[in-house]
């Protein structure tokens, strides 16, 4: 089969995945990766798993809860075991594994279980579909809020902290003992 030209060129060209990819590379540093990826994945989750939650609810996904022994499990159940598993990751200091996407992905996925049901877990009652709930949708908006304006103002944000170190610092030699 032949290719036109267009075609050849389609074919030969890198995706654009890999241009994404590059130009992450060029733009970010490594940590600002992370914290996009953490981002990205946290909302991405939340996002999701507040769909599914509705489908099950609501009859219209063809699964239901998640259960072990007839006890349902809830969501934050698997977003601890998450947060653990990276925690022995950061423990043992594997620097391979430490800046990897695929622990910020996780990290991200994680943290949004967690925070997803945080007025249960502040009860300890599962309120996630009475009002107190509600709580849990904020919480989850303010993670989201913080980690994005820092991600869009990183620079301004590093700035206002060492001109507020440097302030302290020289306030507190001004200040003589009394």
């Amino acid at each position: 089969m032949r290719l036109t030209a267009a075609r050849r060129r389609d074919h030969d060209r890198p995706p654009l995945v890999h241009k994404w990819r590059r130009a992450a590379d060029r733009q970010l540093t490594p940590v600002q990766r992370s914290l996009l990826i953490t981002w990205i994945s946290f909302g991405v989750t939340f996002g999701s798993v507040r769909v599914i939650t509705h489908g099950i609810r609501g009859g219209w996904l063809p699964w239901g809860n998640i259960s072990a022994g007839g006890e349902h499990l809830h969501h934050y159940n698997i977003g601890i075991v998450t947060l653990a598993g990276l925690g022995l990751i950061a423990v043992r200091g594997d620097e391979r594994a430490v800046g990897h996407p695929a622990v910020a992905t996780a990290y991200g996925c994680g943290t949004a279980l967690i925070c997803d049901e945080f007025a249960l877990l502040l009860d300890l009652q599962d309120v996630y579909w009475a009002k107190q709930g509600r709580l849990s949708v904020d919480v989850s908006f303010g993670v989201l809020s913080v980690l994005g304006a820092y991600l869009t103002a990183k620079p301004f944000w590093h700035e206002v902290a060492r001109i507020t170190r440097h302030h302290l610092v020289t306030a507190t030699r001004g200040a003589a003992p009394a």
